[in-house]
């Protein structure tokens, strides 16, 4: 069961459209996806905005999605937040959705310890049959769970995975080499997740791939195949750091507009659109890649 999760999923932007969720822009960027043999999404994750969707946006997003990929097609779904009851809340509203795993982050802003951090995942397995995959994620959490931490939680019962954002490779190594047998590892870090697949891990969730699908899943599957495969994933490194340059999703947002997979490069606030003083370094390197 749990190696249908060993791949790319791409982390779907919410597009809106003069303040609503855009559903045609969501059905447009699912097919561009689907034609680049992307085969797992996540919604309701950061670069989906979620601390602004609504309950009923989210299961309309949900219902969309899930319509257009068929039942076969993993979905996972963010339902983590700061407190734990909120969290068993939304993740038994996800299994009963029919979502296929849950992607928890980390509290964020009220700093739990690592020991509150394991009681956290545990009661959060414990009240849902649906698959948990926790996400670390320091640099918006402030909180970082330790690998020691990681390592523990993957032998607990319906923990199955993790997305380890922080880019810490020392770390993730530890993580690989130590965690359960069949707990899965994916990075959560576009820039460093060749690296992360040549220590050994299991695939990537992923900003990136919402633009750049096709190449993003070759060179995964070159590193599959010979860890030391010469791959172009150097060409690509300015415009991924480009993806940074503000908040995820204002950058990637912006370059999807451009790409004309979405109507509007439209945030929700407190989010606003990419400052214009990146526009043209964007543009640059969207033009030199060949994606517009």
């Amino acid at each position: 069961m749990n190696s249908k999760f060993k791949k790319i999923f791409t982390v779907l932007v919410t597009p809106f459209y003069k303040g609503e969720v855009d559903y045609e822009s969501i059905e447009k960027i699912v097919d561009d996806q689907l034609k680049n043999n992307i085969k797992g999404f996540v919604l309701n994750g950061t670069t989906s905005e979620n601390p602004t969707l609504t309950e009923l946006e989210i299961k309309k997003i949900f219902s969309t999605v899930r319509a257009m990929v068929g039942l076969d097609f993993p979905l996972v779904l963010g339902t983590g937040t700061n407190s734990t009851s909120s969290t068993i809340t939304n993740t038994q509203k996800a299994c009963d959705l029919g979502a296929d795993a849950a992607l928890v982050v980390v509290p964020y802003y009220n700093k739990p310890s690592q020991s509150g951090l394991i009681q956290h995942y545990k009661a959060v397995a414990e009240c849902s049959d649906l698959p948990v995959i926790m996400y670390n994620v320091p640099s918006r959490t402030i909180v970082s769970m330790a690998a020691e931490t990681i390592i523990e939680l993957s032998h607990v019962k319906n923990i199955i995975g993790i997305k380890e954002a922080s880019g810490n490779l020392v770390e993730n190594k530890k993580i690989i080499n130590e965690s359960q047998k069949n707990f899965i590892v994916l990075s959560g870090d576009d820039g460093s997740y060749i690296d992360f697949l040549k220590l050994g891990g299991h695939g990537l969730m992923s900003v990136m791939s919402n633009l750049i699908p096709k190449e993003t899943l070759e060179w995964t599957e070159q590193i599959y195949l010979n860890k030391n495969a010469e791959i172009n994933f150097n060409k690509y490194l300015n415009l991924i750091n480009g993806m940074y340059v503000e908040a995820n999703p204002i950058p990637i947002k912006w370059m999807l507009y451009k790409k004309n997979i979405i109507r509007s490069p439209e945030l929700r606030l407190p989010l606003t659109v990419l400052d214009e003083k990146y526009h043209q370094c964007s543009l640059k390197l969207m033009t030199e890649l060949g994606i517009i």
